[in-house]
């Protein structure tokens, strides 16, 4: 026979759980320590298990509380993340949304499926562009928001994700090992562009530009065809190309960032629900 969960049983055991005691576990849940006893002892019930043991005054969990633990806490994700999309706002209107051309495909599709998901009566629009360019819209008030790819790491609130750049070349390529290095790095507002200037030139490589005006679709092109090698982020290799080994002994690049800015104004409740979305996706990565 198919028995229901009380979700209020699942928060007081993991509660308990994590406490260690029945006294600070009430504390937490505004309780008292008779009712989370009692909740205690009716999941129990409903299972036929025991959940916990004393030891030394501590309570500590039997081999099955053990395994409730990880689905107890999906629980209270599912239970939480449904009751916040069920009851917000029903929003309506449009949002421009700025995305670095290098993080739309292996980044965004996720993040865009659930905010669209959540909010059907919004229009989302994303305009692509090197950031210099996002930047500038955003402060002109052209977008709503924008994400970034940049040396700064923003601050705690704005950092999405921290990647090295790598040198990245065609499977099987040769590019890589001629002289002069041709190197693919795209139009001058390319974020990637100056460091790696800046690391060939302390490492006194001989480079030469293959694809020195154009878009990431140019680079990316060049580089498949093994005409040039180019800098790109670790976690966002496309699968046609790999990543250049170290024995190469092409010179090392910089840490960048992925980081989502907000106007000074704070932004539209919309864009501040659309950034805890994009917050989200990102922390799962």
């Amino acid at each position: 026979m198919a028995r229901d969960i009380d979700i209020s049983l699942i928060r007081t055991f993991l509660a308990v759980a994590e406490s260690g005691g029945m006294t600070s576990a009430a504390r937490a849940l505004s309780l008292t320590q008779g009712a989370v006893s009692q909740k205690i002892k009716r999941l129990e019930a409903l299972f036929g298990a025991q959940l916990f043991e004393r030891k030394q005054k501590i309570l500590r969990l039997t081999p099955e509380g053990e395994r409730l633990m990880p689905r107890a806490y999906r629980m209270i994700f599912l239970n939480d993340d449904t009751w916040h999309l069920m009851t917000q706002p029903a929003f309506t209107g449009e949002i421009k949304l700025g995305v670095p051309l290098d993080i739309i495909r292996p980044m965004m599709p996720p993040i865009l499926r659930r905010f669209s998901r959540e909010h059907p009566k919004i229009q989302l629009t994303l305009v692509s562009d090197m950031t210099p360019t996002l930047l500038t819209a955003l402060k002109n008030g052209e977008i709503d928001l924008t994400l970034t790819t940049e040396s700064r790491e923003g601050a705690e609130d704005q950092l999405l994700l921290s990647d090295r750049l790598v040198w990245v070349g065609s499977k099987n390529g040769e590019a890589c090992y001629r002289k002069p290095l041709p190197v693919s790095l795209g139009s001058e507002p390319s974020a990637f562009r100056a460091p790696t200037l800046d690391a060939l030139k302390k490492a006194e490589i001989d480079w030469q530009v293959v694809c020195g005006v154009g878009n990431l679709e140019s680079i990316l092109a060049t580089v498949e065809a093994d005409m040039a090698v180019a800098p790109y982020m670790s976690r966002l290799v496309p699968e046609q190309l790999t990543i250049i080994d170290s024995n190469v002994r092409l010179p090392p690049l910089p840490t960048y960032h992925i980081n989502l800015h907000m106007p000074d104004s704070g932004g539209t409740l919309i864009a501040r629900e659309l950034a805890k979305v994009i917050r989200k996706g990102f922390s799962v990565l």
